[in-house]
């Protein structure tokens, strides 16, 4: 026995050549199974997966209730146009009744106010008529006789001639005419508005008062508050006034015959004058 026959080899033992060839075997197999399964993953992997979904086959009786429908839905949209046309038809034709109420009401005002003016214009026609005939009477009765008067220069003397200048009994002017009358011999003081003193434009719009005219209070707004009339077709009423239209210092009023009567100064009063011994600048009248 050697002397190292105890001491265990560490060499590994040999594999027999069959064990190696099994080993192999094995491997060789494992190996040829996952080439196999590889290849069928990939080969179904490549394949496309499809579906057939089967669509329900319309029947005949589906079909009539697609029609009908359809024809229900083209029914209302035919009614709902018709409705609309028939509203708007309404809607035009009540426009123009309310059209036609508005121009029937302005014709009948218009004819209204054309009757009014009418009347008017007749009673304005009537009363200015009147009047014509009540200054011509007034201006026949005022005339001077025999020893005419002359421009009065004292309140007695004014007194003898009012008497040549008959009353008028009535109407607007002749109501202006009486009242002035009424008034002859008062006393002349500036501002004065009566009953028992005046100055001029205090007694003419006093005295128009009497006829429901209502006259501004001085003589430059009287001078322009009525129509101008010339000197030559003075009426009896007829407001006179001596400087400028709407410039004027003093006013009287027109009684006829060639005379006036006015609230002249503090020395003569109230008094009846000779439109040739003061000639007037102008006049207007207001009745």
């Amino acid at each position: 026995m050697s002397h190292t026959a105890h001491i265990p080899s560490h060499r590994k033992p040999r594999r027999s050549a069959s064990k190696m060839a099994l080993r192999a075997g094995v491997a060789g197999g494992v190996l040829s199974t996952l080439a196999v399964a590889g290849a069928a993953g990939t080969a179904t992997a490549a394949e496309p997966v499809t579906e057939t979904v089967e669509l329900p086959t319309l029947t005949a009786d589906l079909s009539a209730q697609i029609a009908q429908s359809a024809d229900a839905t083209a029914q209302a949209a035919d009614s709902y146009e018709a409705r609309a046309q028939q509203d708007a038809a309404a809607t035009k034709a009540a426009k123009q009744a309310a059209k036609d109420q508005v121009e029937a009401a302005k014709k009948a005002e218009a004819k209204k106010k054309a009757a009014a003016k009418a009347e008017a214009e007749r009673e304005a026609a009537a009363k200015r008529a009147a009047r014509d005939a009540e200054r011509t009477q007034l201006s026949t009765q005022s005339a001077p006789s025999g020893g005419g008067s002359a421009t009065t220069a004292s309140n007695s003397s004014n007194s003898s001639d009012s008497s040549n200048v008959s009353t008028p009994s009535s109407g607007s002017v002749a109501g202006v005419i009486s009242f002035l009358k009424a008034q002859v011999g008062d006393a002349y003081v500036m501002g004065g508005t009566g009953p028992n003193s005046w100055d001029c434009s205090g007694l003419v719009q006093a005295a128009f008062k009497q006829a429901g005219v209502d006259l501004p209070r001085t003589s430059q707004a009287q001078s322009t508050a009525g129509t101008p009339v010339s000197l030559s077709n003075l009426q009896v009423g007829d407001i006179v006034y001596w400087g400028g239209a709407g410039s004027a210092y003093h006013v009287g009023v027109y009684i006829g015959g060639g005379q006036y009567l006015d609230a002249a100064n503090p020395s003569k009063g109230v008094v009846i004058q000779d439109l040739s011994g003061y000639p007037a600048s102008g006049a207007v009248r207001v009745l």
